[in-house]
């Protein structure tokens, strides 16, 4: 049996799969992601070597990052786990691990995944977006990865908030060096920092004070999802995807399957409105199981 293992490689949390040739769940656990670089790859060496001592085979090793690799440098760049970029990561972990090791960017994991067998099976064209300590997004057409010339397709995060209204613009300054970055409106701690101000990261608790009555985390919430229906609309409007698969911690939040389809038909282009916005079916960890599957097509 050739067991497949993924990595996701997450802000917080490291995440470990393994499957079995039918996709079958033999092994999953999660540990603290390491602080710099050096932890970071010996933390994912140690849960393979100890995920494949446990079931008592080898496997193939695929791993999902918050950015991408280069094609011309083989350096990854573009993480917000910056502690990662400029680094060789894949041939790094190939080194500890004695074997070929491949990544590719969480969010195209993610929709790998879900394209699959899970909200996106048997759609042409997905569009997987993560929405958790960052904000990223991927496609799958026909089954494949779409990574594109300079690898960055899908790099949603990293692209303007759409239509700024007075009060939004310039927007947040990003990571990367710019403004209004969709990341600094849309992920986990923007919602936070939006709702509660600087220094405030956790979303779960405005979603929490939300459900609860608190009309300033109602408003919050709100703003997100006003937002949200915006970005989604111009992918809508570039590609205009069979699905929209949402993924990441933020994903879980109930309302937005109700409400941002609705917010986003003013912005779509045209007589037809229509969107399939689904939440992920494998969760929160539905890019771990894309990123065992990286092998999948040869």
């Amino acid at each position: 049996m050739a067991i497949k293992l993924g990595v996701d490689l997450g802000g917080t949390k490291t995440e470990i799969v393994a499957l079995d040739p039918g996709g079958e769940v033999l092994l999953r656990r999660r540990v603290p992601t390491g602080q710099g670089y050096q932890a970071i790859i010996e933390t994912i060496a140690r849960l393979v070597r100890e995920a494949e001592a446990e079931l008592g085979e080898t496997g193939t090793v695929g791993v999902g990052i918050p950015g991408s690799i280069n094609p011309r440098t083989g350096l990854v760049r573009n993480g917000n786990t910056q502690a990662l970029n400029g680094q060789a990561l894949d041939k790094d972990l190939g080194a500890l691990l004695s074997r070929e090791v491949r990544v590719m960017n969480d969010a195209n994991c993610l929709a790998m995944s879900e394209a699959a067998d899970g909200a996106g099976a048997g759609y042409p064209v997905v569009f997987a977006a993560i929405l958790g300590t960052g904000c990223g997004g991927g496609w799958v057409v026909d089954g494949r990865p779409l990574d594109g010339l300079n690898r960055v397709a899908g790099e949603w995060g990293h692209t303007p908030l759409p239509w700024m209204r007075p009060e939004e613009f310039p927007g947040r300054a990003c990571w990367c060096g710019r403004n209004g970055c969709l990341e600094t409106f849309l992920c986990g701690p923007a919602i936070a920092e939006d709702t509660d101000g600087p220094g405030h990261r956790d979303a779960g608790k405005v979603e929490a004070r939300a459900l609860a009555g608190d009309p300033a985390a109602q408003a919050g919430l709100a703003r997100h999802a006003d937002r949200l229906a915006r970005a989604l609309a111009l992918i809508v409007n570039i590609v205009d995807p069979d699905v929209i698969v949402l993924g990441g911690g933020v994903s879980n939040y109930a309302h937005l399957y109700r409400d941002v389809p609705d917010l986003m038909a003013p912005w779509i282009f045209g007589d037809s409105k229509k969107v399939n916005l689904v939440r992920a079916k494998h969760g929160d960890s539905s890019g771990v199981f894309g990123a065992a599957r990286l092998w999948d097509k040869g």
